[in-house]
C-alpha cells in the first residue's frame, strides 16, 4: 500500500516512536533476499540450539519476514536502550553475591516495549492505514538480522547488535507492515579487528567469529537449560546466575553509550548485587514475589536456586556449605543434585565423605545419585 501525504512519512513516524519513548526507528523493505535464513539453518543442523526446539520447529517461518507474512511489504525497526549506570562485571570480583544479566535487573523489556509498539501500532494504523504486526522477541522474526538491514546497527563478533549510538546495550521490536515505507541504509560491521567479545567467553561459547554455540553459552545455560548444567562449564559460571554479559559489556563502542533514561529499565537495587546466601533460601512464593515483572520469574524458583547453587560452589566461602546442606533435602531433585555439587566444593573431602555415606542411601532420583557418586570419585582423585 502507498501512502499519500504532504510530508515524509517515515519522518512522522520517525517523531511518534521518539514520543513514545523508543530510541531508534528506522526501516527496510523485504524484498530482498535473506541470508540469514542459511545462517539458521546451518546453526539447527549443527546442533547448536541446544534445548531450543522451536528454532528447527519454526525455522521455515523465520526463512524470511515474508514467509511468516507474505503480505508484509515494510519493517518498522525500533530500539530502546537499556544502557546501564554500572560496570556489569565488577560483580564478578564479589563471589558471594550473584550477579544477574543487565537486561533482567529491571522491569521484564518484553512487557514494556510491548505496549509501546502496540502504541505505535495504533497510531500508525490510524493515521496511514495498512495492515500491521508487532513482534517483540518471542516471534519467529529474526530482528537482529532486520536490525542491520535497516540500519541501526550491525551483527558484532558476538552476534548481537552493535550501535553507534548505544553499544550493545539495545532492546528491538518491529512492526511489519503492508505500507511501502522508503527503506534506510544498511549499517556496514564497524568492528574492524576487535575480537574482546570473543575473547572474553568464559566457556568458549563462540567457535569462530560471528558463530554462536548456545549449548556453551552461559545464558542458554542458566536460562534456556531445563535440567542440570553439565559439569565442564560449572566453574566457568562463577557467579553468574542469571544470563551473561561478559562479551556485550567489553565491547568498545559502549563508550558512545548514554544510561537508560527509563526508569523502568534500571537495575532495582534487591537485583544490583543480591547476596547468594538471601537468594539460597528463597522459597517459590518468595521467589515469585522477588523477581515480580522480572523476566527471570519465567525459569521458576527451582532452575534458579539450581544456579544460585552452583554460585555457591564457586564462592570459596566455606560458610556458605550450611545453605546447600539445607538444600539436600529439597523436593526438587534438580536443586538437591546442585546442591551436592556445591558442598563437594566447599567441604573438606573427609567431610563430604562422611555425609555422602549417610545420605545416598536417603536419595531415589537417578540423578542426584549421580551427582554424588561423580562429586565423591572426583574429591578422591584429588591430591
Amino acid at each position: 500500500m502507498t501512502i499519500s501525504t504532504s510530508e515524509r512519512p517515515e519522518d512522522l513516524i520517525r517523531a511518534e516512536a521518539k514520543a513514545l519513548g523508543f530510541d531508534l526507528c528506522r526501516f527496510t523493505d523485504l524484498d530482498a533476499a535473506w541470508p540469514a535464513a542459511k545462517q539458521l539453518a546451518e546453526y539447527v543442523a549443527e546442533g547448536r540450539h541446544g534445548e531450543m526446539g522451536w528454532m528447527a520447529e519454526t525455522a521455515e517461518r523465520r526463512a524470511h519476514p515474508q514467509a511468516m507474512w507474505g503480505e508484509a511489504r515494510s519493517a518498522i525497526v525500533l530500539g530502546v536502550n537499556y544502557g546501564p549506570d554500572h560496570d556489569p562485571l565488577a560483580i564478578l570480583s564479589e563471589p558471594t553475591r550473584g550477579a544477574i544479566s543487565v537486561y533482567a535487573q529491571g522491569d521484564d523489556y518484553h512487557e514494556l516495549i510491548k505496549s509501546r509498539l502496540k502504541a505505535l501500532a495504533r497510531w500508525l494504523q490510524a493515521r496511514f492505514g495498512g495492515e500491521l504486526k508487532v513482534f517483540v522477541d518471542t516471534a519467529p522474526l529474526l530482528e537482529k538480522p532486520l536490525a542491520q538491514r535497516a540500519g541501526l546497527g550491525w551483527q558484532g563478533r558476538h552476534t548481537n547488535l552493535v550501535s553507534r549510538e548505544f553499544g550493545s546495550w539495545l532492546f528491538l521490536g518491529s512492526i511489519l507492515t503492508t505500507l511501502e515505507l522508503a527503506p534506510d541504509s544498511p549499517e556496514p560491521m564497524a568492528c574492524g579487528t576487535c575480537r574482546a567479545c570473543l575473547d572474553v567467553c568464559p566457556t568458549d561459547a563462540f567457535p569462530a567469529p560471528f558463530q554462536l554455540d548456545a549449548r556453551r553459552c552461559i545464558s542458554y545455560l542458566t536460562i534456556e537449560l531445563k535440567g542440570p548444567i553439565p559439569p565442564e562449564f560449572r566453574a566457568a559460571l562463577g557467579n553468574r546466575i542469571y544470563g551473561c554479559d561478559d562479551c556485550l559489556a567489553v565491547c568498545p563502542w559502549n563508550k558512545f553509550a548514554a544510561i537508560a533514561s527509563e526508569q523502568k529499565l534500571r537495575a532495582r537495587e534487591a537485583l544490583r548485587a543480591p547476596a547468594l546466601a538471601d537468594l539460597a533460601r528463597l522459597d517459590d512464593a518468595q521467589f515469585r514475589a522477588l523477581f515480580s515483572k522480572s523476566p527471570v520469574k519465567r525459569i521458576g524458583r527451582d532452575r534458579f536456586i539450581r544456579n544460585v547453587l552452583y554460585a555457591l560452589g564457586n564462592s570459596g566461602d566455606p560458610a556458605l556449605a550450611t545453605e546447600a546442606l539445607r538444600l539436600l533435602d529439597d523436593p526438587s531433585a534438580l536443586v538437591r543434585g546442585a546442591a551436592v555439587w556445591a558442598l563437594s566444593r566447599l567441604q573438606p573431602v573427609a567431610e563430604f565423605a562422611r555425609l555422602r555415606v549417610a545420605r545416598l542411601p536417603l536419595e531415589a532420583d537417578p540423578d542426584v545419585r549421580l551427582e554424588w557418586d561423580e562429586a565423591g570419585a572426583e574429591m578422591l582423585a584429588k591430591p
